[in-house]
């Protein structure tokens, strides 16, 4: 019987090619979007599930309310861990880590050579103690738990790691050998353990001993001190069971007041929370590791996205079978008359959508490594698609092929097996009921169509609309033709650093060069509580602190609007504030803040200028209070002013070649990296530029689907329409009149489709655009733009086949009854 139905199912495909390839097409495309989305989603919510009772587990945060404003860090005060580990009750388990700053460079002596091998930039290395392997579940290839890192100047390493480092020895022979972090710790492999293979935020593969930190340089000046808070200090712990979190926090509170001494008349707020694990991956509040964060509303936008391509795929079905409907009404009356049940008929037809869907997901499977490649820069690397290696894939399409092939097939089966032989035999099955109430649901699923595509192109727009405005609006600084680079945060000799700057000063190429801290616009924030008082209140507030010699005002095109540049100096003699912190201190002009004096830790420090407000970060965020100083210590930065380059011209290329020189001069033993200060902006969006660029895939895919389901109508109602196009053509029709005549009645439904998809369109931009501090307006050119866009492609969609059936000779179509 089966084998009988799809011999039925091909036969009847095949007979309708055209049709057939449109529905292929359709949902090829759908659940290609699907099966693309499912992998990204899929890759990204699985992330640390492995973990035995990873429900207990949580990362200790730390958060932070100074005037109103709330900062949070995911570390916490170097003590705290041992703190926790010592007076705390309800804990199975306390992992304190410490990641290490920035990249490093590991050295490997080789017997018999005086020269190391040497792997600089090495990433993912922390410091931790032999309980963090029993947080993840590390399985052991050499060495164990209990002992491989619980005295100093010990090291394990991964298994791919150690296969770096040691290429000629297996997991039991690199025990016992040395490697050098930065030239200056030496530390002796004492274990080896595999890497994980699951997802997961816990990407490091080298782990120094915790206790080496305590008996080398690089023991931090805050050790002891429960006063900072660190990011790279990390505290996990795992709850008991039956112990309620809150509990756990409660008790945090207790040890953090116990320890640190708040002064007198400070009013900020500090608490510490307990993350879950599950939030690691998720929560960019408190960031993650070496891995990017995930955004869980761009998860559900994209699944979103799927969904409705896919529906897309199951409409162009749904109107395409039911328009055949009439045409398949004698085949279905002789069945019926033969014996066959409606449930049969039902089993038939929903075999055919069985074998489209099949067809389909054969095709998608080939489209996807291709859809891959195209979105290469917006899937993780850690993303693969591999039937053999994954059976959740294989899974997930045989869901996806029973629920389309339902979803497409069932009401598309319903109306074919309602017909009544009786009325089928005497030319009345498809009664005019039966016809109005079939045109009124392809109409309806035809505005749903173009609704769904006419959203995607206005929210394509809205996002490019935002990024445009972002990349060119006036951010109060010069961004263009400035590169810098970060000198050696290691680096021991103060003076390399000024040697560096005095080399690229003699650089014809450039035309200034800063020491500085950080860019005028950067991720990285370096900020503090600082007060003024008028006489009669003390205003504390949290401010940002950049610090840079005196050329750093003038190389970035700070617009000065009082007092006057600072002086340059090994300590902070002056500050330059911002607008912002100036009206926040109650000054209504920026002369008046000049020569007050704000409280800097202990000591009063005068202002010296004020500088029109520029952008810190992103324009996602407001403009904070700001200061800026000279600061010799904190200066490891150089910005460089590149000289104006014509067309054709290689100034800047020159300029980086000897910019390069100069580094290998000064630092030979290290890599040189620059970057560009424009381009670190357009980073600063680089999501919505993901997000565009989704958007504009799938706008043209619902496009592409609207169109292939737009073309089958008119096929349809061009063939049905036939001798009525031969009737007016003899009766004086012109072809512009029979074009006008078949298009009207679809561009109708591209018109109420716009209207419909309009209003839905502005609440979502709306809300998207709220995620902006500054942003760009919803202008109307963006709802006209779409609706011309997309009635203009569905005219020329129509234009082919409406042509071409109103050109035919209405001789032939008058015979063709």
């Amino acid at each position: 019987m089966l084998k009988s139905y799809f011999t039925i199912a091909v036969r009847t495909l095949l007979k309708n090619k055209a049709f057939t390839a449109i529905n292929i097409l359709g949902l090829s495309i759908g659940i290609s979007a699907s099966l693309v989305i499912y992998l990204l989603t899929n890759y990204h919510f699985t992330f640390d599930k492995f973990e035995k009772d990873g429900d207990r587990i949580y990362r200790v945060v730390s958060n932070f309310n100074f005037s109103g404003e709330v900062y949070r860090n995911s570390g916490v005060c170097d003590p705290m861990g041992s703190g926790v580990r010592r007076e705390l009750t309800g804990l199975d388990a306390v992992i304190s880590i410490r990641t290490w700053d920035g990249n490093a460079k590991i050295s490997v002596p080789v017997a018999g050579k005086n020269d190391p091998i040497v792997f600089k930039n090495q990433k993912n290395i922390v410091f931790a103690d032999s309980n963090y392997f029993n947080l993840t579940g590390y399985r052991w290839l050499s060495g164990s738990s209990g002992i491989s890192l619980n005295k100093p100047y010990q090291v394990v390493l991964t298994e791919s790691n150690a296969k770096l480092y040691f290429p000629n020895f297996n997991a039991v022979q690199v025990i016992g050998k040395e490697i050098y972090l930065n030239d200056t710790v030496r530390v002796t492999v004492t274990g080896i353990v595999k890497d994980i293979p699951e997802n997961t935020d816990f990407s490091f593969k080298t782990f120094v001993s915790h206790t080496t930190l305590e008996n080398t340089s690089l023991k931090p000046d805050t050790w002891d001190s429960w006063d900072n808070t660190n990011g790279a200090q990390q505290l996990f712990v795992k709850v008991a069971a039956g112990t309620a979190p809150a509990q756990i926090e409660k008790q945090i509170a207790g040890l953090y007041k116990k320890y640190h001494k708040q002064e007198p008349g400070d009013k900020s707020k500090i608490w510490h929370s307990l993350q879950p694990l599950s939030n690691l991956h998720f929560n960019a509040d408190y960031g993650g590791y070496a891995l990017p964060i995930a955004h869980k509303p761009t998860l559900y936008g994209l699944l979103a996205v799927a969904a409705f391509l896919l529906m897309l795929g199951c409409i162009n079905f749904i109107n395409l079978t039911t328009a055949q409907a009439a045409q398949r009404a004698k085949e279905i009356g002789i069945r019926k008359t033969m014996g066959s049940s409606r449930k049969q008929l039902i089993v038939q037809f929903l075999s055919e959508t069985f074998l489209l869907t099949l067809s389909a997901t054969l095709l998608s499977i080939i489209l996807t490594p291709l859809i891959l490649k195209a979105f290469a820069g917006f899937i993780p690397e850690g993303l693969h698609f591999n039937l053999t290696q994954q059976p959740g894939v294989i899974v997930f399409l045989s869901l996806l092929m029973l629920v389309v092939t339902i979803l497409s097939g069932f009401y598309p089966a319903l109306v074919l097996s309602g017909y009544k032989p009786v009325l089928v035999l005497k030319n009345q099955a498809y009664s005019n009921s039966g016809k109005t109430r079939h045109a009124w649901l392809r109409k309806s699923l035809t505005i749903s169509q173009f609704g769904i595509a006419q959203v995607f192109i206005m929210g394509a727009i809205l996002v490019s609309k935002q990024i445009t405005y972002s990349l060119n609006k006036d951010l109060g600084f010069k961004k263009e033709a400035i590169l810098y680079v970060q000198t050696n945060y290691y680096d021991t000799v103060k003076n390399h650093k000024y040697i560096l700057r005095d080399k690229l000063k003699a650089i014809p190429e450039i035309a200034m060069v800063s020491l500085c801290s950080y860019p005028p616009s950067s991720g990285s924030t370096w900020s503090g509580t600082m007060k003024y008082k008028d006489g009669k209140t003390e205003i504390e507030t949290d401010v940002q602190q950049k610090f840079g010699d005196t050329n750093y005002i003038k190389l970035y095109k700070l617009k000065l609007l009082a007092g006057k540049n600072f002086e340059q100096t090994d300590t902070v003699k002056s500050f330059i504030i911002n607008e912002t912190y100036a009206r926040t201190l109650g000054f209504q002009q920026p002369q008046q803040a000049i020569g007050k004096q704000l409280e800097w830790g202990n000591r009063q420090v005068p202002v010296a200028g004020v500088v029109a407000d520029f952008h810190q970060k992103s324009l996602h965020e407001s403009i904070k209070p700001l200061v800026i100083a000279s600061w010799d210590n904190t200066e490891r930065s150089i910005s460089v002013a590149l000289q104006p380059q014509q067309p054709g011209h290689t100034t800047w290329k020159t300029a980086i070649s000897k910019i390069e020189k100069a580094w290998k001069e000064v630092y030979p033993q290290d890599d040189f990296d620059y970057s560009f200060f424009d381009k670190d902006i357009a980073k600063f969006y680089e999501s919505e530029q993901h997000i565009s660029g989704l958007l504009m895939w799938a706008t043209g895919l619902a496009i592409l689907i609207s169109c292939l389901g737009l073309l089958g109508l008119v096929i349809y109602t061009t063939t049905q329409r036939t001798k009525e196009i031969g009737v007016r053509k003899v009766l004086g029709a012109s072809i512009a009149q029979i074009v006008a005549m078949i298009s009207k009645e679809f561009i109708l439904l591209v018109i109420l489709a716009f209207l419909i998809a309009a209003p839905l369109a502005w609440m979502g931009m709306h809300q998207w655009l709220q995620n902006f501090a500054y942003r760009t307006d919803i202008s109307l050119w963006i709802f006209l733009t779409a609706a011309l866009m997309m009635i203009g492609i569905a005219l020329l969609t129509l234009a082919f086949q409406t042509i071409k059936a109103a050109m035919a000779n209405p001789v032939k179509s008058l015979r063709m009854e």
